[in-house]
């Protein structure tokens, strides 16, 4: 049964510079309750969590917890008022070297008042003991290293449930389980639930959401976009206070193609997920749409090479693709602008030019001699196309502003024939004019080639593809041609209905 608010924020701010993160955050944790909390990637989720956590301090606003004002510095003081957070990154939560008896206790041995000598048969007793109150049945010899992901998640979250606490903070937990794996997960959720912990967990996995939420609050920008707590749950409209319902257009005639480029046929991407199965066409811009987590960047990564798929084939031009690194898949015409373009983008210590021309320098030589005029010339002509703003080719990346940098990056892949480009979360980071800039490019040069835009954001997606598909649950749910598209049936897709109401 669901009791009174054990914590609550209240105003809660925090700034680092002169960006604003959390604008005045009020929330309640109910004990015996599983509110949910979803957000797109830059709407505060995390920094919220950190201060919650003794993290990060706070720059304004109260907690309280117990009715006691909670102002923890460190994580260590957050834990002992009994907040206790599962991190999402398992390393966090576990020590991979050390068995599981010692994860279940590390604690306990390393607080005060401990015994001077270590007592290998209370360790395990004691360990035991958080075992069978978790139904945890592990060996508790075995390393930590040596488990599968959801083994270790679990030992986790036992390790953080050996504090006994009144609030537990779960951090997309099943971001890394399979469903059968989630559902262990999901039997502990319930009876710690039983127990009266008031649990805020965050996830944008839909399955989760609905398995498990009694209440659900949306992020946005730094602020509390929506509360839902009345039943039915509302879980479309978290999802659309979540993203926002503001969608501006720019009409585009939306074309389709009959010359196939791309080919997959029952791709699987995550386990347990169904098989994705679709075409992309000569001249055609595609998006990939849905909620962050629900396999976007696994399925370019795929598609790249990066990452191989646990089954299913795929064709390119009519002949069988199949990659075993991004080498391969560059060689084949499959280019990739990756998701983060700090570590997995530009090179800041090289100019404009040589980023440009970085992954193609033998294209660009003779005989191992690099063609400079080529490659100062390939980098003029993209600055012109995409509209780069920059003194010349010889800037340093780190003199340009963060949409000109993303340019950088789709030149860079523009600068050769593909034929498939693919773009992973393209606009993240840029302005509108910088978004259409690109966007207007992708159109204008797409024929020849496939075009696949991974977006979060629907306005990207209906702003430039001529075809949309939904993704959740690492597979495809949705298509829309983008011509007079039904925004309402679009988000329920994307809040995961029609998957889970076929299930």
């Amino acid at each position: 049964m669901v009791g009174n608010a054990v914590f609550r924020v209240e105003g809660l701010r925090k700034s680092f510079g002169r960006n604003e993160v959390l604008g005045g955050i009020s929330l309640e944790l109910h004990s015996g309750e599983v509110t949910v909390l979803m957000g797109a990637n830059g709407a505060g989720k995390s920094t919220l969590v950190k201060i919650i956590s003794g993290v990060y301090e706070r720059g304004g606003g109260t907690m309280i917890l117990a009715d006691q004002v909670f102002a923890p510095n460190t994580p260590a003081e957050a834990i002992r008022a009994g907040v206790v957070t599962v991190h999402q990154n398992i390393n966090d939560g576990v020590v991979a070297d050390l068995d599981v008896a010692t994860n279940l206790t590390l604690d306990r041995l390393s607080g005060r008042g401990v015994p001077t000598l270590f007592n290998p048969a209370r360790v395990r007793r004691e360990a035991k003991a958080v075992a069978d109150r978790m139904g945890l049945a592990i060996d508790l010899k075995a390393r930590v290293n040596d488990l599968s992901l959801a083994d270790r998640q679990m030992v986790a979250i036992a390790r953080a449930l050996a504090h006994q606490p009144k609030v537990l903070i779960l951090d997309e937990p099943t971001s890394s389980l399979s469903s059968a794996e989630a559902d262990r997960l999901f039997a502990l959720v319930d009876r710690l639930r039983e127990q009266g912990v008031a649990i805020l967990y965050i996830s944008h996995r839909m399955s989760d959401i609905r398995r498990l939420a009694d209440r659900i609050v949306s992020m946005r920008d730094g602020v509390i976009s929506g509360v839902f707590d009345t039943k039915p749950l509302d879980f479309e409209g978290a999802v659309n206070a979540m993203l926002g319902r503001k969608i501006h257009l720019d009409q585009i005639v939306a074309r389709s193609s009959d010359k196939p480029v791309l080919t997959v046929e029952g791709l699987r991407i995550g386990q347990g997920a169904r098989p994705i199965s679709l075409t992309l066409g000569d001249g055609e811009v595609v998006a990939i749409t849905g909620l962050v987590g629900v396999g976007k960047t696994a399925l370019a990564e795929t598609l790249f090479g990066v990452r191989r798929p646990l089954a299913g084939t795929m064709t390119m031009n009519g002949k069988p693709y199949a990659p075993r690194s991004a080498g391969d898949a560059i060689a084949a015409g499959v280019f990739l602008v990756a998701k983060d373009r700090a570590t997995s983008g530009i090179v800041g210590g090289f100019n404009i030019e040589r980023n440009v021309s970085l992954p193609f320098l033998k294209r660009m030589s003779n005989l191992s001699v690099l063609k400079r005029r080529l490659e100062r010339a390939t980098a003029r002509r993209q600055i012109e196309e995409l509209s780069i703003v920059c003194r010349s080719e010889k800037d340093e990346m780190s003199a340009l502003s963060g949409g000109n940098q993303q340019k950088v990056m789709v030149a860079r892949w523009m600068a050769q024939k593909a034929a498939l480009f693919i773009l992973d979360e393209p606009f993240q980071g840029v302005d509108i004019s910088a978004r259409r800039d690109i966007a207007a490019k992708l159109r204008a040069s797409a024929h020849g080639r496939a075009t696949l835009l991974f977006v979060t954001e629907l306005d990207e997606a209906l702003e430039t593809a001529d075809r949309i598909l939904v993704m959740s649950e690492h597979t495809i749910v949705g298509e829309h041609r983008n011509a007079e598209v039904d925004l309402d049936r679009l988000l329920a897709e994307v809040a995961g209905g029609p998957l889970h109401s076929a299930a």
